[in-house]
């Protein structure tokens, strides 16, 4: 369910999708609902279905049947250019091992989503000005935005810049894939709390992925995998 009165920034109706081959699996979804501005924590085991459930969410992959929508758009029947554009336009992603541009500044590599979104570019205005001022806001020096490469940067700053990325142009949904799981409790709270601060400025909705219970009081719902998906795998022949 969503939040009282709130309108649903993601709906997932009975979803049904199969991996075949050697590791094939299938992962039902009968209903899943995120409301507008919602923080909600999906939590997770190894194995439980939660990168697949991301892939379809962020139409990397297309179910075999049922509905998807974000932000009141239908994507489970869009051809895969047209979602990547979706995606692009209104999805904002956290990855887990952030896959920045190892060779280019940070504030390229914030800046890369707009290439492919001329909507969000538009809502972004002056792309590099709002860059550094979420930067800013994240805490990233100024020094090391256009002096520095990716790699050279701590795991604390590439993980920012990857949150930056993300919220550039304010993208209806953030899906935020176990970004804490590399940090110790106080820069977990204090990357949370960046990060909710951000998503609110910007208007987003966040679902966060994590296998960490302890975050949950953190969140405005806490949601396990298997009270919203069943995963069933062939047995081995």
């Amino acid at each position: 369910m969503t939040g009282i009165g709130a309108k649903s920034a993601l709906t997932l109706s009975q979803v049904e999708f199969n991996w075949a081959g050697r590791n094939a699996f299938g992962l039902t979804v009968p209903d899943f609902r995120i409301g507008q501005g919602e923080r909600v924590l999906l939590l997770g085991e190894s194995g439980s279905g939660k990168s697949t459930l991301l892939s379809l969410i962020c139409g990397i992959n297309a179910p075999k049947s049922g509905s998807i929508c974000v932000d009141g758009t239908e994507i489970s029947s869009m051809r895969p250019a047209a979602r990547d554009r979706f995606r692009a336009e209104k999805i904002g992603i956290v990855f887990q091992q952030f896959n920045l541009l190892p060779y280019a500044s940070p504030l390229d590599n914030i800046l890369l989503p707009l290439r492919f979104a001329p909507e969000r570019r538009a809502r972004a205005g002056d792309a590099r000005a709002a860059a550094l001022v979420l930067t800013d806001a994240l805490g990233l020096p100024r020094s090391v935005m256009k002096s520095h490469t990716a790699d050279r940067l701590s795991v604390g700053q590439q993980q920012r810049v990857a949150v930056a990325r993300a919220l550039i142009g304010a993208p209806s949904l953030i899906v935020a894939d176990e970004p804490t799981s590399a940090l110790d409790a106080g820069s977990q709270a204090n990357f949370l709390d960046l990060l909710f601060e951000q998503c609110a400025a910007a208007g987003s909705t966040l679902l966060m992925v994590s296998h960490d219970e302890r975050l949950a009081p953190r969140f405005d719902r806490c949601i396990r995998m298997e009270r919203i998906a069943t995963v069933t795998r062939e047995a081995a022949a």
